[in-house]
């Protein structure tokens, strides 16, 4: 008669719970610092579009002003 296997689990230490319970922390605050850092691009590019068009706008004018001047 032979016996049963014994299947033996590590309880794991509180050394490696902390780790765990930090690195389930961390991995969000990665998303959330990812995600504000996409918006702080996308914000970057509509302000850098919005001076683009603002140029365009005032050069446009600046046109206007010295054109109709001219006799």
């Amino acid at each position: 008669m032979q016996a049963a296997p014994v299947r033996a689990t590590a309880i794991p230490s509180f050394t490696d719970a902390l780790r765990a319970v930090e690195s389930l922390l961390m991995s969000s605050g990665q998303r959330t610092a990812r995600r504000n850092a996409w918006n702080s691009v996308l914000e970057d590019r509509r302000r850098a579009k919005d001076r683009v068009e603002t140029q365009r706008v005032l050069e446009g004018t600046l046109d206007e002003a010295v054109t109709s001047r001219l006799p």
